[in-house]
């Protein structure tokens, strides 16, 4: 195209630079042609800049529309379903909750009140507590575990579809948005530890507290025992006097 505005713009010079002086003779102005050819060159050199001026914009704008586009892949709803579901999970711990208020309450009344004052059904009775809240909170622990094992394929999936999105990203946008995205994958994840790290360290405290219990409440019922009158032996008769 170019080629052909530059030659399109000499034949324009050269059909110029020939006047007619008479009717039948034509004189050629060396000077002036020369001075034409220049004159064209240059605006033919300036069009030529501004064309690629202009293609080097539509190229920007290309560029920048390809940096502001979305990524056409989203997984914030499945994360957010899956905490949903961790979080419904952790609601549902069975007799002493995720509560510091529910913690200091129930631990007081099954863990530290034990005397020897006591009766024996009131100890047996909180003895049975405590036992099931460890066989709950055991079972609380399998429950979480059991949810961070089942969300690893969903996970994995997610990763891949991230990855495979931000390796073919267009942009800038695209790509920073996968990443986004796969930190949020992975802060979901780190949830999860910490909800079975706490989940299990939560089983194991109440075991350890309901042995230590256990302890007092054996030292409780040693005392309750002692306090009744001990034993006065005492003459038994076999056999009547009279026979």
């Amino acid at each position: 195209m170019r080629r052909i505005l530059l030659l399109g713009g000499l034949v324009s010079v050269l059909s110029l630079s020939v006047t007619p002086a008479h009717a039948q003779w034509a004189v050629f102005d060396g000077a002036n042609f020369g001075q034409n050819v220049m004159i064209a060159a240059r605006e033919l050199q300036q069009i030529d800049n501004e064309i690629s001026s202009l293609a080097n914009q539509a190229q920007m704008l290309v560029n920048q529309a390809r940096n502001l586009a979305s990524l056409p892949l989203s997984t914030l709803s499945t994360l957010q379903s899956t905490m949903s579901q961790t979080t419904a999970l952790l609601s549902q711990a069975q007799n002493i909750a995720y509560s510091v208020q529910s913690v200091e309450q129930q631990y007081q009344q099954a863990y530290t009140s034990i005397s020897a004052s006591m009766s024996d059904s009131a100890l047996f009775s909180q003895a049975q507590t405590r036992w099931q809240n460890s066989v709950g909170g055991f079972e609380d622990a399998l429950k979480m575990q059991a949810r961070a094992v089942g969300n690893i394929p969903s996970d994995s999936g997610a990763m891949t579809q991230l990855v495979s999105a931000s390796q073919s990203s267009t942009g800038a946008l695209q790509a920073a948005q996968a990443g986004n995205q796969l930190l949020a994958l992975q802060s979901r994840q780190l949830s999860d530890v910490i909800a079975v790290l706490s989940a299990n360290g939560r089983a194991q405290e109440l075991d350890r507290a309901r042995e230590a219990a256990a302890e007092a409440e054996g030292q409780a019922q040693y005392e309750h025992f002692a306090q009744h009158d001990a034993y006065v032996p005492g003459a038994v008769s076999v056999f009547n006097d009279g026979n």
